[in-house]
């Protein structure tokens, strides 16, 4: 390759601030680094990293936090690093996933200081372990140090251990610190905000206003391990809102964190012995019940061939259709039998016994027919016997659907019985059919990502069916706990610490008599509650966003809620989100003006990326997303 960089001789280094310095800013940092000797032709860069908490593990993953809450993620799926597969412009440069990491620690291979509360858990840990937060704090904190380590000449990283609190100045950024009295001076601004902490909407306000006037705790939606629980009292009746991953973490905060312990008994399974310090947690939600666990099995059969039916032929094929696309009638019918393919490829492959039919001709006729249709019903009944190996999206995603019980103990038994029935079907390697799935879900995340980014979704399809079901659909398959938490759901549950509410929950503030009320679709009945817990994060919203910067720009209009388009009205539905140009990550205005020098990358920008480590060997977009903005901040330094 020619080397086309410029020679700037004397000029100032070029200044750049990132504001947020945990895993998706280091990601970035470890980014401009490897693409700086491509671009700088001698020119100095200073990256100034922002953030109240330790660069690298950052807010999340800081360790200073609960020794009970663990990764949803298994160490062999958690990287950091670019690899063979990640097609991107700038360098690759490889490095251990958090898996291999442990095991040249343990080796000796790498020099770490491992903190004394989790060497016990890197001796033992395995690549299908859960870790704790605190070890990939650890290996997060190492992963800085090897970026800081391996910069190039004329690259130098700056830390400030505080909060950035405004943005001004055109064309020089003035990043203003709390505490601080003088701004520091940038020529770019890259933001790097991760989830988005958000005040209460109209319906958590009067929630809490009630609380308020009756003396009630109410918790709105948080970040779970940022909470202050301790008002919280011993024996108190609380209504838990969410079955998801922010509930998991509640549960063990509010029991084990609280002096409770988890006996392995003889017979199998936990007994949970409590401390006495516990509240009593009536949990509901939506779909009442909780996540799926995790796989603790390898696929059997032959390799996948992923994505097969939702594409990027698939993707250009929609986007010459005339009009907006609607999701449910264009687009999900595609993912369904793509999750299906990788279902049903690994259900005939690695079970052949189960089937009866030949994999060549039920993938010739499952390729021809239209998902959903009649056809391909009467297929799948012919060639797979048993109800239980077809695959049922539907009743999938809604378990209790026109299930109705008697009293709240008949429920309680149904869910003790479904939770039960997932943990031994994630555990045994005959259901591995189930990872087929899972492994497509994740396959088609790029293609989607794609289609969004054409613009051709009409906006209430993007907004409400890819942001809100799809993604909730995917969070509860396919990123669930470690099966260990479900077994300790079980265990507070037989201990009478954890009822389950049921599904469609429903609460009310009973005036009468100064008290929530919670209710179900799932049987007759209410409970009664002092406190009232939203186990979720917060959702996007940069209209209700706490963060100071963030609220500023927005005030001055210089940062702006993405506004959907629909192509059909014209009109637009805003999303929440931060909107930035999904090219570049450029920061757009209340205009729709692209900022030169202000950037912003994460999960709740229009780019619409997913966690800040990814799976080794996917071609993760998020990476990709890295190496882009790298680039386009280092073009910056190199204008005249």
């Amino acid at each position: 390759m020619a080397d086309t960089r410029r020679t700037f001789g004397d000029m100032p280094p070029f200044q750049l601030a990132i504001v947020g310095a945990g895993p998706r800013g280091i990601c970035v940092l470890e980014r401009l680094s490897a693409n700086a000797p491509e671009f700088l032709g001698g020119r100095r860069l200073v990256v100034h990293l922002i953030d109240p908490f330790p660069p690298g593990p950052g807010r999340v993953w800081r360790y200073d936090q609960s020794p009970f809450l663990r990764m949803n993620s298994m160490p062999e799926d958690v990287t950091m690093f670019t690899d063979e597969t990640v097609l991107i412009d700038g360098p690759v440069r490889p490095g251990p996933s958090l898996s291999e990491w442990a095991r040249r620690v343990r080796s000796g291979k790498l020099a770490v200081d491992v903190p004394a509360d989790v060497r016990e858990e890197l001796a033992g840990l395995a690549p299908t372990s859960f870790p704790t937060r605190r070890l990939q704090s650890v290996y997060l904190d190492w992963v800085y140090r090897k970026v800081l380590a391996e910069l190039p000449d004329g690259v130098e990283v700056i830390e400030h251990r505080a909060r950035a609190i405004g943005l001004t100045g055109d064309p020089v950024q003035r990043v203003w610190l709390e505490g601080r009295a003088e701004p520091l001076h940038a020529d770019a601004v890259l933001l790097t905000v991760g989830h988005l902490d958000a005040g209460p909407d109209a319906a958590a306000a009067g929630l809490a206003g009630f609380a308020e006037r009756h003396g009630l705790g109410y918790y709105p939606a948080g970040y779970t391990a940022d909470v202050d629980y301790s008002a919280v009292r011993p024996g108190e009746t609380v209504l838990v809102r969410g079955f998801g991953l922010a509930f998991v973490d509640l549960m063990l905060l509010l029991t084990q964190g609280r002096g409770g312990r988890f006996v392995e008994q003889d017979c199998g399974g936990l007994r949970y012995e409590p401390s006495g310090a516990e509240p009593v947690l009536h949990v509901g939600s939506r779909r009442g019940v909780p996540y799926h666990a995790k796989t603790g099995y390898r696929l059997r059969g032959e390799p996948l061939r992923l994505p097969r039916f939702f594409d990027s032929y698939t993707v250009e094929k929609l986007t010459a259709l005339p009009g907006p696309l609607d999701f449910r009638t264009d687009v999900w019918p595609h993912l369904a039998k793509e999750i299906a393919w990788g279902y049903y490829t690994e259900l005939f492959t690695g079970h052949p016994d189960r089937v009866r039919m030949d994999w060549a001709v039920f993938a010739d006729a499952f390729a021809d027919s239209r998902w959903d249709s009649a056809e391909l019903r009467d297929l799948i009944r012919r060639a797979v016997p048993a109800e239980a190996d077809r695959l049922d999206l539907e009743r999938l995603d809604r378990p209790l659907a026109g299930l109705r019980f008697g009293s709240a103990e008949e429920f309680g038994k149904h869910l003790r019985e479904y939770v039960e029935a997932d943990l031994a079907r994630r555990a045994d390697p005959e259901f591995s059919a189930d990872l087929g799935a899972f492994m497509a879900f994740l396959s088609v995340l790029p293609p989607l990502a794609a289609l969004v980014g054409t613009g051709r979704l009409g906006a209430d399809s993007q907004v409400s069916d890819v942001d809100g079901w799809w993604h909730g659909f995917f969070s509860y398959y396919a990123s669930g706990p470690p099966p260990r938490r479900l077994e300790e759901l079980l265990a507070l549950h037989e201990a009478g610490v954890v009822s389950f509410l049921g599904a469609e929950m429903r609460v009310r503030a009973d005036a009468e008599h100064g008290v929530f009320e919670g209710s179900s679709a799932s049987f007759p009945g209410t409970v009664r509650a002092t406190t009232l817990i939203e186990a979720r994060l917060p959702e996007p919203s940069v209209q209700r966003a706490t963060d100071k910067i963030l609220r500023e720009l927005r005030d001055a209009g210089e940062l702006a809620e993405e506004a959907v388009l629909d192509p059909a009205t014209g009109a637009r539905l805003p999303s929440g989100r931060i909107h930035t140009r999904v090219d570049d990550s450029r920061l757009l205005d209340a205009n729709g003006n692209p900022h030169p020098r202000r950037f912003a990358v994460g999960p709740h920008t229009s780019a619409r990326s997913a966690a800040a480590f990814t799976r080794p060997r996917r071609n993760a977009l998020p990476l990709r997303q890295n190496d882009a903005v790298a680039r386009e901040i280092l073009r910056l330094a190199v204008l005249p």
